[in-house]
């Protein structure tokens, strides 16, 4: 980790898999990153709103609202905002399309690096079986995983009273179990070959909360991370170099735009 005390500038900034309206967002970890964070254009791979959640109970506290607002005004300052919904927002592929407030909706995006290079930009749902052919077992794993995050949320608590670091529990039970471990990988293949199928070179995705960059499958995969456990975004430098940034700290309490950043993490 490295602290620094300035704004970081970057060609472009992907994030997904955010789940503004649920309990386990991170909506102040965000709200800090994007503060200390600038780019040209930001593209939302996806479950920035979760609607499954807010149609089972409204939960909206002012954090979330707060993201939603710096979002925003990060467009009306001039950055190129597209959001590229996934299963948890579906209801915004209803307006492929348009804008709202400056920012973009749009099914998929090609983006292309400053080298040339391009890639498909995709949450990822609609290469998952189970939310395509099973939804009540989304739901139900949807449910369960709820269920985790509040486990995790008590082991770290436990963690911070004993001077240890932030430990993900469901991240680390994905890299371990066998089915899931295959699960990734399919998945990952899946999305590289969608990639070929568009002519790009890359896939930038998120829907499965495991951030990473990788050429395993012969063409650049890179997938966005989340923001409810392991708080990660993709950063594109000017010259096109791409960097997994996780931000699992809050650098400050207040609402200033002033203080430094606590830490960064680099891929």
């Amino acid at each position: 980790m490295t602290a620094d005390n300035t704004t970081r500038r970057f060609r472009t900034l992907f994030l997904s898999d955010v789940h503004l309206g649920t309990r386990g967002c991170q909506a102040e970890r965000l709200l800090d990153f994007l503060r200390w964070h600038e780019a040209d254009t930001v593209y939302l791979v996806g479950d920035i709103i979760d609607g499954w959640q807010l149609r089972s109970g409204w939960y909206w506290p002012q954090a979330h609202n707060d993201v939603v607002q710096k979002l925003l005004r990060k467009a009306r300052k001039g950055a190129r905002i597209v959001y590229v919904p996934g299963n948890h927002d579906e209801f915004l592929r209803d307006y492929f399309g348009t804008h709202f407030g400056g920012i973009e909706v749009t099914d998929f995006a090609i983006h292309e690096s400053p080298e040339g290079t391009r890639y498909l930009v995709i949450h990822g749902d609609h290469f998952d079986l189970v939310v395509t052919q099973a939804r009540w077992l989304a739901l139900l794993g949807d449910k369960a995983y709820e269920l985790a995050i509040i486990v995790n949320r008590v082991f770290n608590a436990v963690r911070r009273r004993l001077g240890f670091g932030y430990w993900s529990l469901s991240k680390w039970a994905k890299l371990k179990v066998k089915n899931a471990v295959s699960y990734i990988g399919e998945f990952e293949k899946t999305l590289v070959a969608e990639a070929r199928r568009h002519a790009a070179d890359g896939v930038i995705c998120g829907h499965i909360h495991l951030a990473a960059i990788h050429r395993d499958f012969g063409i650049h995969y890179v997938n966005c991370g989340d923001w409810v456990e392991s708080c990660t975004a993709i950063a594109e430098h000017h010259d096109g170099r791409l960097e997994i940034i996780t931000w699992t700290q809050i650098s400050h309490d207040d609402e200033s735009d002033e203080d430094a950043p606590l830490a960064i993490q680099a891929a």
